[in-house]
């Protein structure tokens, strides 16, 4: 098994006074050499807006996508439908920018801050007709057990939101002195494991809230929970 591991703290970050960013791979202003990609994960971005601001109208191209609202409300806009939509926590939004679109994303409270995580995916198909999607999931359904967000639009799946990618993201809380078995859908597949809150171990390593690790060549790994724990999965091809 290989592993690479992102400590919280090694992520880059910005504080924009309206936007405070944490990346975990190279974005913007941050550049690491080491954290370019893994596999076809380009960007995980764990982003706190504040209220009433936002990303202006800006492009996309040939990528996919998907946001995952975790405090607050947030808005988007794209040259698709033109019209402002909701995105809660418990939602999960999906955008295949293909051959190109603009969009807006703000945070929709007067008061709240927003927080959200933003993943970027290379897709496996250039320059496709542009789509938008976006689904609830009941947060009660990933309680020690997976919840599947997202798949590839090529297989059938049903219940999860699709990209062009053989992608698997998904959730699971577990409860403190669980152990939980991964299993890797191929060996082209490595998954990047972000724990989003408490503590678990993967491999000897402790992973605490934000810390993350890369894992492939392997077909399976276990997760020890040393505190109630929220994960977020997200497998990828290595090569594509």
């Amino acid at each position: 098994m290989k592993t690479i591991i992102h400590k919280a703290d090694s992520r880059g970050f910005a504080n924009h006074g309206w936007l405070e960013a944490n990346h975990s791979f190279s974005f913007a202003n941050f550049y690491d050499s080491e954290k370019v990609h893994f596999g076809a994960l380009r960007v995980l971005n764990d982003d706190i807006v504040a209220p009433k601001m936002g990303f202006g109208t800006h492009p996309h191209d040939n990528m996919e996508i998907i946001t995952i609202p975790l405090k607050g409300l947030l808005k988007h806009k794209d040259n698709m439908a033109d019209e402002w939509i909701p995105v809660k926590p418990g939602e999960v939004q999906i955008m295949s920018a293909g051959t190109g679109v603009q969009h807006s994303e703000i945070n929709g409270s007067a008061d709240e801050h927003l927080g959200l995580f933003q993943i970027w995916v290379m897709p496996n198909k250039q320059n496709v007709k542009p789509r938008y999607d976006q689904k609830a999931f009941d947060v009660n359904e990933r309680k020690n057990k997976l919840q599947t967000l997202v798949t590839s639009i090529d297989e059938n799946h049903d219940g999860s939101l699709k990209i062009h990618q053989d992608a698997i993201i998904s959730l699971i809380d577990l409860d403190k002195g669980k152990v939980f078995g991964y299993s890797l859908k191929s060996k082209n597949h490595g998954v990047y494991v972000m724990n989003v809150y408490g503590k678990i171990i993967i491999d000897n390593t402790t992973l605490e809230t934000r810390d993350a690790i890369g894992v492939s060549n392997t077909e399976s790994f276990e997760i020890s929970v040393e505190e109630d724990s929220g994960i977020l999965f997200i497998e990828v091809p290595m090569t594509f």
